[in-house]
């Protein structure tokens, strides 16, 4: 049986828990539009950026299962767990998020989930 301090200790600890996975949701939701640049070529590695616009190629890496757009001439890696969970092709609309990486001597945006990346719908 669990004494009034630990228990107390215990409860304060789930508050904490829940109080961080809130504030994680949170800020996926609201403020990654708040706090990632808009990518350009001056955005230095390691920072969140946002990429909108149009898919103009779409290729399977030879290994690995993972996947890489081309987006108004930026180059954008998707890993397999993130690539897997989408069907992008091209001449669609996207807004994406991702962290800039050089990677042999290109530059990238790598996104991490698949909710990172949205196709906009079509105004027929």
């Amino acid at each position: 049986m669990l004494e009034r301090q630990e228990k107390t200790a215990l409860l304060v600890l789930v508050c904490v828990v829940m109080v961080v996975l809130a504030t994680h949701l949170l800020f996926d939701a609201f403020a990654r539009p708040l706090v990632a640049a808009p990518y350009s070529d001056e955005v230095p590695d390691g920072a969140l950026v946002i990429l909108e616009g149009s898919i103009e190629e779409v290729k399977k890496t030879a290994t690995g299962g993972h996947r890489l757009l081309t987006v108004n001439g930026t180059r954008v890696f998707l890993p397999e767990n993130v690539a897997g969970n989408l069907d992008l092709h091209e001449n669609e609309s996207v807004t994406l998020y991702g962290i800039v990486q050089t990677y042999r001597g290109k530059r990238e945006v790598v996104v991490a989930s698949a909710g990172d990346i949205r196709v906009q719908p079509r105004g027929d």
